[in-house]
């Protein structure tokens, strides 16, 4: 399997969100004691230098600049100490959110799915093979 080709092979793409506490903060959230999961769906990858359609009805677009990991190979309930070896590699990914339908899911204690898995909710670059990067600090 070609990594490169991840935007059209990919299942799924899990994000974490409040993984960064200055911005949770900043939007007035709890910092979370256990990973915030939420899911986009493969039709949210687009490829970079193609456009973002904002979502009919969205008010209140934001974005913000995330570390993508690609796992190169099957992978579940994998332990810690093995869990690099199922890296593929890199991408830095848009994590884009409709903000405004965001904050009425948080209200109504509903999923994020519409605020962050519309059509092209996930801009991507190119693929980064692992052995391209010597130190994950370096990305």
């Amino acid at each position: 399997m070609a990594l490169a080709g991840f935007r059209t092979i990919g299942k799924k793409i899990i994000c974490v969100g409040r993984n960064y506490k200055d911005h949770a903060l900043e939007l007035g959230n709890p910092i979370p004691t256990k990973p915030l999961l939420f899911l986009k769906s493969p039709n949210a990858f687009v490829q970079e230098g193609h456009p973002i359609v904002t979502p009919a009805g969205c008010k209140n677009l934001h974005q913000e600049v995330e570390l993508g990991v690609v796992i190169g190979k099957t992978a579940k309930n994998v332990p810690r100490s093995e869990a690099m070896s199922y890296v593929g590699g890199y991408t830095v990914a848009l994590d884009m959110t409709a903000r405004d339908f965001q904050d009425e899911a948080k209200k109504g204690g509903a999923p994020w799915f519409l605020a962050k898995s519309f059509d092209t909710a996930c801009p991507v670059s190119k693929f980064i093979p692992k052995e391209e990067v010597s130190t994950l600090i370096m990305l």
